[in-house]
């Protein structure tokens, strides 16, 4: 299994956003957007710093994948 960003892109359109608004306003890196994008990786803290500015929950971001 694997981690996918899914909800958070269906988040992001839905309030109207673009990840660079995202970027901005959490305060992240444009790696760490290029990595979820490529569906990498990133820290809990970073986690829980998307949930606080969306002001949303974890599942509004992540979801488990099962691998192929």
């Amino acid at each position: 299994m694997h981690i996918g960003y899914q909800p958070l892109w269906r988040t992001l359109k839905e309030r109207r956003m673009r990840k660079e608004d995202l970027r901005l306003a959490a305060g992240l890196t444009t790696n760490m957007i290029a990595n979820m994008g490529k569906g990498k990786n990133i820290s809990m803290e970073t986690l829980v710093r998307i949930c606080e500015t969306l002001n949303c929950g974890i599942l509004d971001v992540i979801e488990l994948e099962q691998d192929d």
